[in-house]
């Protein structure tokens, strides 16, 4: 390497040119430096390394190793991005987690997987593992994007496109884009709807180069995809572009002039299963000249790429797939599951149902009724789920809102007054959930209580003095006791309890101090207690009532009580089962 280049060098890439000339010393016959490193235009040191691989295991279905192997290896100047490795050869072309037909994703997630502080032996290292986890063959099914390269096509200024629906259905089918925002197309099969048409095209192939950057390239790799002309070989599918072109023409021409087109590829996954979706766009000026096209020469045109001007580039766009069948929810296996597919009622959207209506939105219920007639006012900000937009507005109006803004098939429905008046509905529900703290409430679900209902109770509260206490009291459909006697039942117990003295205020009369009055004069006093304590109550006990709701047929009546880490000394969760037999 030339003085001038060692001169701008980072402090970085000198650390570990150093160690890797050190390690090559020491273990010539297994590291040798086969290249001097350069320093490239883009900051990186790039060196060619030879390893010694011929002590690898192989199993058949892995990736074949010769006895030496050699890697092209790129140092960036930063220490927040550890070292590549690539090669340049094809003989790993189309493998598990070989990027593009040649770079190694020896990093899955960089920022928990790499550490600095192992410096180049610590990268060697996880190549080595990655050797040899390649030569035992992977599991192919867990290869990201392996479908078009194992890397993003994203470029900047282009819409998110959510796509939801299962499909496509055929090889050659016709979508829509519905524009929700500049940010956020979305895509429907929807005969009946209206928006950008788009041709959603299915490959017979992979892309194990990627699917290029300009328009007549990707053309290419349609119809050779593994570059066998390159090698002298035919490809190994029937051209595709000619059907992809009239799909696109056909499209074009129905879209208005000077829209861009979109379209929308369906990949094979090598290792079966649903396809990958790829969603492009091709700039107006082009869409335009295919509309010209279409115009004059019809739609069954066959263009040759090696016509198509080389510069004309496809904006590629940002997918958001949530297809149920290669999406897994994030909070899987949480007690929130519980409540997906739930119908859900909430009584009183203050401090704890307004986040709580939150959680269980979020946690996947089909429908949530909320009823709570009070109006939002600046003070509530401090603590409750609204914001200043929602000022002047009754609770329930303004959360429902927000539940609907959270999940497009989320049905959200406001009931006038303090509780909804059907009881039917009450009954029939899933979860109705009173957060309300009113008397009158609980003796109203009393009534409820005994009759023939699917719907499992929950009443949740927290205490007045430092609202970092939780109570949740779960009435289970046929039990034996109402809400207010399992409530009853479990005040007893703790007061007689001195191991669960944390909790006795929430069954003790307040005192002075206890409450507090937000404004002057004839002003209603109420508990102490920030978002922060009240969201995290609210989250907690959410946890516990999904956990009943995963298991309705065995789940058990009584009293969840938890305390935030902040709360005084104490037990942090103590659940009290409702004691069957004769009422007192």
């Amino acid at each position: 390497m030339s003085r001038n280049n060692r001169a701008t060098l980072s402090a970085w890439q000198k650390q570990l040119l150093v160690e890797l000339r050190s390690l090559a010393r020491e273990r010539p016959h297994d590291v040798r430096i086969v290249h001097r490193p350069q320093l490239k235009g883009d900051g990186d040191v790039v060196l060619r390394l030879r390893l010694h691989t011929a002590g690898i295991p192989r199993s058949p279905g892995g990736l074949e190793l010769g006895d030496d192997e050699e890697f092209i290896v790129r140092i960036p100047p930063s220490v927040f991005l550890p070292p590549s490795a690539e090669v340049d050869h094809t003989r790993f072309l189309g493998f598990p987690h070989v990027l593009q037909g040649q770079r190694l994703c020896i990093y899955l997630d960089p920022s928990r997987e790499w550490r600095p502080s192992d410096g180049i032996a610590g990268f060697l290292s996880r190549l080595w593992d990655w050797l040899t986890d390649a030569a035992a063959a992977f599991d192919p099914s867990t290869a990201m994007y392996h479908a078009v390269g194992g890397v993003l096509h994203h470029a900047d200024d282009t819409p998110t496109i959510v796509v939801r629906e299962p499909g496509p259905s055929k090889q050659h089918q016709i979508a829509r884009l519905i524009t929700r925002s500049p940010y956020r197309y979305d895509l429907t099969y929807s005969t009946g709807r209206t928006g950008h048409r788009t041709p959603v095209f299915t490959l017979t192939s992979d892309l194990p180069f990627g699917a290029a950057s300009t328009f007549a390239l990707f053309l290419s790799l349609l119809d050779d995809p593994y570059l066998d002309r390159a090698e002298g070989r035919p490809p190994r599918v029937s051209p595709q572009s000619p059907a992809f072109l009239t799909s696109l023409l056909a499209s074009a021409l129905r879209n208005p002039d000077g829209a861009e087109q979109y379209f929308v590829l369906a990949v094979p996954h090598p290792a079966g299963g649903p396809h990958h979706l790829l969603g492009g766009r091709l700039p107006a000026v082009t869409a335009d000249a295919l509309r010209r096209v279409a115009k004059k020469h019809g739609t069954a045109v066959n263009l040759d790429p090696a016509n198509i001007n080389a510069n004309i580039p496809i904006e590629w766009c940002n997918m958001s797939d949530e297809r149920q069948e290669v999406t897994t929810r994030r909070d899987d296996s949480r007690p929130v599951n519980g409540f997906q597919g739930k119908t859900v009622q909430i009584w009183g959207c203050g401090g704890l149902g307004s986040w709580i209506a939150e959680f269980i939105a979020r946690a996947g219920a089909t429908t949530i009724t909320v009823c709570d007639p009070g109006t939002i006012t600046g003070g509530l900000l401090v603590r409750q789920n609204y914001t200043e937009a929602d000022i002047g507005q009754t609770k329930a109006q303004s959360l429902a809102t927000r539940l609907r803004a959270i999940r497009d098939d989320l049905t959200v429905t406001v009931a006038e007054g303090v509780v909804p008046d059907d009881p039917v509905s009450i009954l029939a529900a899933d979860l109705v959930l009173d957060a309300t703290v009113s008397h009158g409430i609980t003796t109203y679900l009393d009534t409820l209580a005994g009759q023939e209902r699917t719907a499992l109770i929950a009443q949740v509260g927290t205490d007045a003095r430092t609202g970092t206490l939780g109570i949740a009291n779960i009435c289970t459909p046929g039990s034996t006791r109402t809400p207010s006697e399992i409530d009853d039942q479990a005040g007893r117990s703790v007061l007689a309890d001195g191991g669960l003295e944390l909790y006795h205020p929430l069954w003790q009369e307040t005192v002075g101090g206890d409450e507090l009055i937000p404004t002057r004069g004839c002003s209603v006093p109420t508990f102490h207690g920030s978002a922060a304590d009240l969201a995290a109550v609210a989250a907690t006990l959410v946890n516990m009532i999904g956990i009943h709701m995963q298991q309705p047929e065995s789940a058990v009546s009584g009293t969840h009580l938890i305390a935030l880490p902040h709360a005084p000394a104490g037990a942090r969760h103590h659940f009290l089962p409702a004691v069957s037999g004769n009422r007192p």
